[in-house]
């Protein structure tokens, strides 16, 4: 008797992730993800119809995570800058358990080759800024920043400032702590939206 079908699915998208980390995604085939979860080939495809199917999955499994993690900071009470101070590093560490994410966001993969995973990784990035944005505002209500700030820039800023670190964390081989950047980065960072 197989394992449930939710729990399979769970396996192979992080098959996914580890591979994609491991191997980029380019490499990723049905093949090396059944190998890596111990079951036949066509078994994969009996839980997702395609490859990005699968990729697509991951996103949206990361996406969920993420949110669940960053939603304290977003809806909690208290000092707007010391809460995305500490969505900054919650989030940071967060990807820095998922190797395989940056190695998806920035493969050609999902910037040339499939609309639809650009279109899943657009949504979440338009989400993750719009949380932002509001977090900003408050910030801008309580005098912790500037007021003349534009929140929706500065959000997209923000999540630049973070995609920025996470790529060269990546292009490096992941050979320095993406946690241990949290902090210069928010020190940069607070030093242009604070009052």
């Amino acid at each position: 008797m197989g394992k449930p079908r939710e729990q399979r699915q769970q396996e192979i998208i992080e098959a996914v992730l580890e591979l994609a980390a491991e191997q980029g995604v380019q490499r990723v085939t049905t093949q090396a993800i059944a190998d890596r979860v111990g079951i036949a080939q066509p078994t994969v495809f009996r839980h997702f119809k395609t490859r990005d199917a699968i990729f697509a999955a991951a996103i949206d499994f990361l996406a969920m995570n993420l949110f669940n993690a960053l939603e304290t900071f977003i809806v909690a009470k208290g000092p707007a800058d010391e809460r995305l101070r500490q969505l900054i590093n919650v989030q940071l560490g967060f990807i820095s358990r998922q190797k395989g994410l940056p190695r998806l966001l920035f493969s050609d993969r999902l910037h040339l080759e499939s609309p639809a995973l650009k279109a899943a990784v657009q949504k979440v990035m338009r989400r993750y800024m719009k949380q932002l944005a509001k977090l900003i505002r408050e910030g801008q209500e309580t005098a912790c920043f500037r007021p003349e700030m534009d929140p929706d820039q500065a959000s997209r800023y923000i999540a630049a400032l973070v995609q920025g670190l996470i790529m060269r964390w990546s292009i490096f081989d992941f050979e320095f702590s993406l946690e241990e950047e949290g902090e210069p980065l928010w020190a940069f960072l607070y030093s242009s939206i604070r009052v």
